[in-house]
C-alpha cells in the first residue's frame, strides 16, 4: 500500500539521557547502531534551548505531544513513565516488550501496555520510574537495560503526562520475564516496524478529548505461539513515535494525535 504521508520524513523530537560510551562490548550490532544514531550531537543552540543532552530534531506532529520544556508542568501526581524496551530477535527483527494487564485490575484491565506507571517521589528521574515499574511488573533487571533517551510526554485520557523512555536490552540471555500476577496477565514481544505499516492488521477511529478531536490507532498482532493481542490507544501512539524515530520515516497513515498544548491550556487542565 502506498504511503499516505511518507514522502518526507518529519523527525520525532526526543532528549538524550546523560551517559557516555564505555568500553563494554555490545552483543548486538543493530542495537549499538541505534544508540549511536540517537546520540548524534545536536547544535549548541538546540542544546541550549532544550536542556542537557539536547534534541536532535523537530517533532513530527507538534500538537500531539507537550514540549520537553513543559515537563515541569506535570506534577508527580500527573506524571508517569513507560519503558519502551527494544531488542533484536534471532531473525534480526527489532522488537518491543509489551504486557497484557491483569484482568483483575480496576483500570485498563486486559489491555496491552508498555511496562510503566506513575512517578514516585523517590524516583530521581523518568528513567528510574520506568525501570522500577518494569522490574515490579515483569521482573526485568534494570541493570540489563541501557537507557538511551526519552520522548516528549503524551497525554492519557486521565490527563496524566506519560513520558516514553527508550531502553535497549542488548543481551537476551538476561531476559527472563516473571510477570507479577497482580498486575500482568502475560508478556510478549512485537515487531516495532509494524507500528508504521497500514496493513490489514491496522485500523483507526476518531475520538474527542475535552473538545479536541484526534485519531486512535489499533494494531492486531498474533504471536508465533498463536496468542492474539490488540495494541491501541496511548500505547499504540507511543510506539508509532518510537518506530518513526528509530526507522527515520513517517507511518503509512495519518497520525493525527490530540492537541496536547490546547488541552493543557484549557480550563479543565
Amino acid at each position: 500500500m502506498a504511503a499516505l504521508c511518507n514522502s518526507t520524513y518529519v523527525p520525532v523530537k526526543y532528549q538524550l539521557f546523560p551517559w557516555k560510551e564505555t568500553q563494554e562490548e555490545w552483543i548486538c550490532p543493530k542495537l549499538k547502531s541505534i544508540a549511536q544514531q540517537l546520540r548524534r550531537t545536536p547544535s549548541d543552540s538546540a542544546a541550549d534551548e532544550e536542556g542537557p543532552g539536547g534534541v536532535t530534531s523537530s517533532t513530527g506532529i507538534p500538537a500531539s505531544v507537550a514540549s520537553i520544556n513543559d515537563l515541569g508542568r506535570f506534577p508527580t501526581n500527573k506524571r508517569a513513565a513507560v519503558l519502551v524496551c527494544l531488542h533484536q530477535s534471532p531473525e534480526g527483527e527489532l522488537r518491543v516488550i509489551l504486557t497484557q494487564r491483569a484482568s483483575s485490575l480496576s483500570s485498563h484491565s486486559g489491555e496491552v501496555a508498555l511496562p510503566g506507571g506513575k512517578r514516585d517521589k523517590e524516583d530521581v528521574d523518568d528513567a528510574a520510574t520506568a525501570l522500577r515499574e518494569a522490574h515490579e511488573e515483569i521482573g526485568l533487571d534494570p541493570s540489563h537495560v541501557r537507557i538511551i533517551a526519552h520522548l516528549e510526554p503524551l497525554l492519557s485520557k486521565h490527563l496524566v503526562g506519560v513520558i516514553p523512555v527508550i531502553g535497549l536490552l542488548d543481551d537476551m540471555r538476561n531476559y527472563n520475564p516473571k510477570p507479577n500476577p497482580g498486575e500482568v496477565e502475560s508478556v510478549f514481544k512485537a515487531p516495532l516496524e509494524m507500528f508504521l505499516e497500514a496493513s490489514v492488521n491496522y485500523r483507526s477511529r476518531e475520538r474527542e478529548m475535552l473538545g479536541v478531536r484526534f485519531r486512535v490507532h489499533f494494531f492486531d498482532y498474533t504471536t508465533p505461539a498463536g496468542q492474539e493481542f490488540t495494541i491501541w490507544g496511548l500505547t499504540a501512539g507511543i510506539l508509532i513515535r518510537v518506530a518513526s524515530l528509530i526507522f527515520e520515516r513517517n507511518p503509512d497513515f495519518e497520525e493525527f494525535g490530540p492537541d496536547v498544548t490546547a488541552i493543557m491550556n484549557s480550563s479543565e487542565w
